[in-house]
């Protein structure tokens, strides 16, 4: 049958196999962060080396991006997620087995970060296409809610859970979970079906600019890539600067704990809602909401007491928690399914390339004027490139005639490409 409005997503087998698949790789993701700063840094005693394993799996990633797009679009994107998530378990478990000898070597870690780098690169396109593929227009913003939702419960709690690991068994079973859940990823993906349309072959250079024209021609869309950047960008700053501010200024360590803990929680508050409130210009109101982060910025700049600063944070990540969602729910809809993958690749290659900026000017930058200066222009450009995207008309009118739980009224639409998995199958 299929689905209508009173349906559920999770009623879909296709969004179901997907979407634990993609909770537990999420959760297993989660671990690793914390992990492999413990790791690394137990290993070789140097911050240094710490910053090349994390650069070696940043910079392929960057760099390929676009690539990852036009396959995943030339590509059953089902099978490229299934072929870069075994990669990423087979270089998860290497960093794990070596974490687990006597004396790690720092080159195979950061040779096999490189090369879950350079997966991560071909997976990520593919994430946008495959809920567009297994869910039809009507329930995609509840099933984006979803996956938001879940993926932020499992980064909410992958902090805790490697610390438990770390501290019981050693970092190396973080490394070894995370590869072992990207195995049952893969086994689940096996079990997908889904109708790919692909892309009409062109040279790679012809289907880059094929996906950078369709970004261009879409006022909404590239406004808002510039906002997130920003937000990205700002983000890198708060992550820089925020740790030393809440330690010497605002109580210590459990300062900034109480911090991440309470972002964390807001992701979660704000995906939660997502599924159901259905504003009438969804890029508008989400993007609104992400200036909602200038007020952390603000509240470090000027050393609110710590109980505000908590509260800022977290107010301003159910901004980012209320966006994913609508923002994957819009573009499936707005966009034909064939460009989805090239699409989403200059999403992520705008949004991580900023990141790397604010990490390397914020410190240069306090260094110079101290925090206070840094902390007060990157809030004003949060709230000048998010809420400026106002001005733009494309930003004020996508949704508004045809809202996120509307079906798709047209051949070449996302949901046109009708999935081959239904209820009850």
């Amino acid at each position: 049958m299929t689905p209508n409005h009173h349906s559920h997503p999770l009623r879909l087998r296709g969004f179901r196999l997907l979407f634990v698949g993609r909770t537990i790789s999420t959760l297993g993701d989660a671990v690793v962060p914390a992990a492999l700063a413990i790791a690394v840094t137990r290993a070789t005693g140097s911050s240094s080396a710490l910053a090349l394993v994390l650069g070696c799996a940043m910079v392929p990633r960057l760099l390929l991006l676009p690539l990852g797009g036009v396959v995943g679009d030339r590509v059953d994107p089902r099978l490229v997620a299934l072929v870069t998530d075994l990669v990423r378990a087979a270089a998860q478990l290497a960093v794990g087995l070596e974490l687990l000898a006597d004396q790690p070597r720092l080159a195979p870690i950061a040779a096999a970060e490189a090369v879950g780098g350079i997966a991560s690169a071909f997976a990520m396109p593919t994430a946008t296409p495959l809920v567009a593929a297994t869910v039809d227009g009507p329930l995609r913003m509840r099933a984006n809610a979803l996956l938001a939702s879940a993926a932020s419960a499992a980064r909410l709690g992958g902090p805790a859970l490697a610390g438990l690991l770390v501290l019981t068994a050693g970092p190396g079973w973080a490394f070894l979970l995370d590869g072992a859940s990207f195995l049952v990823s893969a086994a689940l993906l096996t079990r997908l079906r889904v109708r790919h349309t692909p892309a009409k072959r062109r040279s790679l250079r012809a289907d880059l600019v094929r996906g950078w024209s369709e970004v261009r021609s879409r006022d909404w869309y590239w406004t808002s890539l510039i906002g997130h950047a920003v937000w990205n960008g700002a983000a890198a700053v708060l992550l820089t600067l925020g740790p030393l501010i809440a330690t010497r200024r605002l109580g210590g360590d459990g300062v900034w704990i109480a911090m991440t803990q309470a972002a964390a929680c807001g992701v979660l508050a704000g995906s939660l809602p997502a599924g159901r409130f259905r504003p009438r210009r969804p890029v508008l109101v989400a993007n609104l909401g992400l200036a909602l982060y200038a007020l952390p910025l603000l509240a470090l700049a000027v050393t609110a007491p710590a109980p505000v600063t908590v509260a800022a944070y977290a107010l301003a990540m159910t901004g980012l928690g209320f966006l994913n969602p609508v923002w994957q729910t819009v573009v499936q809809q707005e966009f034909p399914p064939q460009v989805l993958a090239r699409v989403t690749s200059y999403d992520w290659l705008l949004s991580l390339a900023a990141a790397p900026l604010g990490y390397t000017l914020a410190p240069l930058a306090a260094d110079a004027w101290g925090s206070t200066g840094p902390l007060l222009v990157t809030a004003a450009l949060v709230v000048l490139a998010c809420g400026g995207t106002a001005a733009f008309p494309g930003i004020r009118r996508v949704g508004a005639h045809r809202p996120l739980d509307a079906g798709d009224p047209a051949e070449g639409r996302p949901g046109a490409a009708r999935k081959e998995e239904r209820v009850g199958k």
